[in-house]
């Protein structure tokens, strides 16, 4: 009998040292206490990897490109993840708002966004706001204030009025001009068209004469021309943005106008650098969209971890390109970005 009971009493013994062995004793989580969760797991809960939404105007042109190389860059640096989402065409303002609501409902744990419409994106984002899902706008903001943290652009109503210089001085200051803006109710759109009217009434000398709209660049090609035909007497242009600047140069290459209607304007794309140098264009407001998009989910990030954002306004900033200053350093980390 005292045998049995020592052999069973052995065997709870050991049961327990088995036990102990493998669960351990507790152990202290580590936590990020900016970011509520574990240090390297994106800031999330318990070590959950952020889904950051960045969902620019459209997905086709090498300034969205540029924006998500920024917005890919910034997540690697904090282990989280972008979810990128655009219109297939920038106009597509019903696009975009459905879009919000499908990753509202997807529950991301942030949103950037460039906002097609100034007004029409005001009650999504709110909504996501109500849902606890932080927002950042980037390159085009909304009118409600609310709807967003932090609203990360060039001070576009400041490059219309340099664009308008830089015309002005390639014109001699005098002459007449045409401007092809590329969506009316786009906050980027509207403000270069107020900073270059603005602009352009500096210079006595010169007339604006014809406003036009284009958003690609087939569009912008045969707007352009149209443009030409109704006013033969235009020997100035600023179009305002890249589909537009492609367009425009293509237009003026087709009519033998290269260099005769000078040409100022928007972005850095492959077909715009080459226009410049081929002298079609001369100069471009060059933004820097990488910044936008590293910005935007560091400043979402922020947020979700309940750091202060004291920034409701944050310039990323605008160069002016020409021949002359292309090739310096500085300027050639803006136009090619990834390299």
């Amino acid at each position: 009998m005292r045998s049995t009971m020592l052999r069973r009493f052995g065997g709870v013994l050991a049961f327990a040292a088995i036990a102990a062995a493998v669960g351990g004793c507790p152990k202290e989580q580590p936590s990020d206490t900016a970011g509520g969760g574990p240090a390297g797991g994106g800031g999330g809960a318990a070590g959950k990897q952020l889904t950051i939404a960045v969902m620019p105007k459209g997905t086709k042109h090498q300034f969205w490109q540029a924006v998500k190389a920024g917005a890919d860059q910034a997540c690697k640096e904090e282990n989280c993840t972008v979810d990128w989402a655009g219109p297939a065409n920038e106009g597509s303002i019903n696009d975009q708002v459905n879009l919000v609501e499908t990753k509202i409902t997807g529950k991301v744990d942030g949103i950037v966004l460039a906002a097609t419409d100034a007004t029409a994106l005001n009650k999504p984002l709110l909504d996501a706001k109500a849902k606890g899902i932080p927002v950042v706008t980037i390159d085009s903001g909304v009118t409600d204030k609310d709807a967003s943290l932090a609203y990360i652009a060039t001070d576009n109503v400041e490059g219309g009025r340099r664009a308008a210089e830089a015309l002005a001085k390639a014109m001699g200051e005098k002459g007449k001009v045409g401007l092809l803006i590329f969506q009316k109710g786009s906050a980027s759109s509207d403000d270069r068209q107020k900073g270059f009217e603005e602009g352009i009434k500096k210079y006595p000398g010169i007339q604006l004469v014809s406003t036009l709209e284009a958003n690609d660049p087939q569009k912008a090609t045969e707007t352009t021309l149209n443009m030409l035909t109704a006013h033969p007497e235009i020997t100035g242009i600023f179009a305002a943005n890249e589909p537009n600047g492609v367009g425009s140069a293509n237009a003026l290459k087709q009519k033998g106008l290269a260099g005769k209607v000078k040409l100022v304007a928007y972005d850095s794309s492959t077909e715009e650098i080459k226009a410049l140098q081929d002298g079609i264009i001369q100069a471009t407001i060059v933004q820097d969209p990488f910044q936008m998009g590293y910005k935007g989910v560091k400043t979402v990030l922020n947020a979700i971890r309940k750091k202060p954002i004291s920034e409701k306004f944050i310039n990323s900033g605008m160069t002016v390109v020409t021949k002359d200053n292309l090739n310096t350093p500085d300027v050639q980390k803006l136009v090619n970005p990834s390299k």
